[in-house]
């Protein structure tokens, strides 16, 4: 018997009392209140910011793309290279959606400073190690809006001679006279010196002679122009300069100075040299005789 009222007496402990339930049930009841008034407080605080956010969002996209819109007809109003154009329109729209999101974030609440320091180191590191490529990037973007030469002109730059193939955004292509593809980085040929040999759309050559002090200066001009006139490379206009230079040792040095084309260069310079050569020995120019003066010294 004694037992059994043991056994009773361990059930009932096992077995919670009504109050006992009762003050159970009121704890849980307390803290799920506390919990939905917490939440119901922070959708009421943060309704209007998300709302507000989410427009703001929404407009500065469409901003964004409109901004975007006007610099691409910009760009191609000042006839800007086509990579160069969607090169800026992507960085454009990029760095207005950074700026965007950020400001977004802000509105919420989101504490942005780490965010913008985070950026801010992202963007020195990516720019020390791509420094000489940046550089390049920069000379590109500056030869592509001030244009100092185009594809199709013929210049001198870097310590090469060529005809611009392609420009692009980190290097500009040249073919040499011997057909050799030179690759200049856009970088130091920016911050160079540049000569742009067909930007005016004419060449102008620089013909050497000697002939001898005995020739008629009139009939080896006119033999000149003769030759001039006769090749129809040499431009009409800008008309070609015929200069008598200096007298030395029996020989009358003459400089001859016809326009052309930038492409007939070399082969114009080989006709007239060949041209010139043929009206002096038709006329019977004759060529200065080299003098050598000896001296006969006495032992």
């Amino acid at each position: 018997m004694l037992y059994f009222l043991e056994a009773v007496d361990e059930i009932n402990k096992l077995v919670p009392t009504a109050e006992n339930v009762k003050a159970t049930i009121a704890v849980e009841q307390s803290r799920l209140t506390t919990f939905l008034d917490t939440v119901l407080n922070l959708i009421a605080e943060y309704t209007p910011k998300v709302i507000s956010s989410i427009i703001v969002l929404l407009i500065g996209m469409w901003v964004i793309s409109r901004v975007a819109k006007i610099a691409e007809k910009t760009m191609a109003k000042r006839n800007l290279d086509i990579s160069l154009r969607t090169f800026l329109k992507s960085l454009l729209s990029i760095g207005l959606k950074i700026i965007l999101i950020v400001t977004v974030a802000g509105m919420i609440g989101i504490g942005t400073a780490s965010f913008v320091t985070i950026l801010g180191a992202a963007g020195l590191a990516v720019g020390l190690a791509l420094q000489g490529s940046l550089s390049n990037f920069a000379g590109g973007v500056l030869i592509l809006i001030f244009k100092p030469f185009k594809v199709g002109d013929t210049i001198e730059a870097g310590g090469q001679t060529g005809e611009v193939k392609e420009i692009q955004i980190f290097n500009t292509i040249l073919l040499t006279a011997d057909h050799k593809t030179v690759i200049l980085p856009n970088g130091p040929l920016s911050n160079g010196t540049i000569v742009n040999i067909s930007r005016y759309g004419s060449l102008r050559l620089e013909l050497n002679f000697a002939i001898s002090a005995e020739n008629n200066l009139d009939t080896v001009k006119q033999a000149i122009k003769s030759a001039l006139d006769q090749n129809q490379k040499v431009l009409l206009s800008p008309e070609a300069g015929i200069f008598i230079g200096k007298v030395t040792d029996g020989a009358v040095n003459i400089t001859v100075k016809p326009y052309c084309n930038p492409e007939d260069n070399a082969q114009l310079t080989s006709e007239l040299y060949h041209d010139i050569k043929a009206a002096f020995d038709k006329n019977k120019i004759k060529a200065p005789i080299q003098q050598r003066l000896i001296h006969n010294v006495a032992n």
